[in-house]
């Protein structure tokens, strides 16, 4: 089992959700309602972690390998359970939709969970995708905090829409779309923004979709 850098982070990270991260994050909801109308169901979010995507969007179930951050998840009512992207403890082909929502810079082996996740979705499912751009304005933001040595963003590894992209689509999915939003940097929006259809360049939060082939 790999470290957990959300040990001793959890509550600051979650709180986050509620103070600097309020609007950024409620620019990201918006986002992935867009998409949400017809996604097949039951749905699963893979790198849970508090529960505050899959409370705000009713994602029924969630996995992550922190008990720290399973904690606040079941608190929010998120039937949760402790494990690791690359193996989950899911029967084959039992989920309609899996969701990855800003986890995927975290993952040790983006590889094997693009795997697991085509393994555990239904013929015909659907992978969504939703990352923070490296070279969006926040994305830039946090790799030179990793660079500097931040207790959170020198474990994260994040990504290029083209290497989202290309990743997908050796894991066996097809991409059928692209979804933008988060287009100022920290402090800059008054409110909330709309997302834009593809993929904008200078975009935080992008959401690629996939359907398993």
């Amino acid at each position: 089992m790999t470290e957990d850098p959300f040990h001793s982070l959890a509550e600051k990270y979650d709180s986050w959700y509620e103070g600097k991260g309020k609007l950024a994050f409620e620019s990201e909801l918006a986002a992935l309602r867009s998409l949400l109308p017809g996604l097949p169901k039951p749905w699963l979010e893979v790198g849970v972690g508090t529960g505050r995507f899959a409370e705000a969007l009713g994602i029924e179930q969630g996995i992550d390998p922190s008990e720290e951050l399973l904690r606040f998840a079941r608190e929010r009512g998120v039937n949760v359970v402790w494990g690791e992207g690359e193996e989950m403890p899911f029967p084959t082909g039992g989920f309609g939709t899996v969701f990855l929502l800003t986890t995927w810079a975290f993952l040790e082996d983006p590889a094997a969970v693009l795997r697991e996740c085509r393994r555990v979705l239904k013929p015909s499912g659907v992978l969504v995708n939703g990352y923070l751009d490296r070279d969006g304005n926040w994305g830039k933001g946090y790799v030179e905090r990793g660079r500097q040595g931040h207790e959170l963003f020198a474990h994260a590894r994040f990504a290029s829409c083209a290497e989202v992209v290309s990743a997908t689509e050796q894991a066996g999915f097809k991409v059928t779309g692209t979804t933008s939003a988060l287009f100022s940097g920290p402090g800059e929006a008054g409110s909330a923004e709309e997302p834009r259809d593809g993929f904008v360049r200078g975009a935080s939060f992008v959401i690629v979709t996939a359907e398993r082939d």
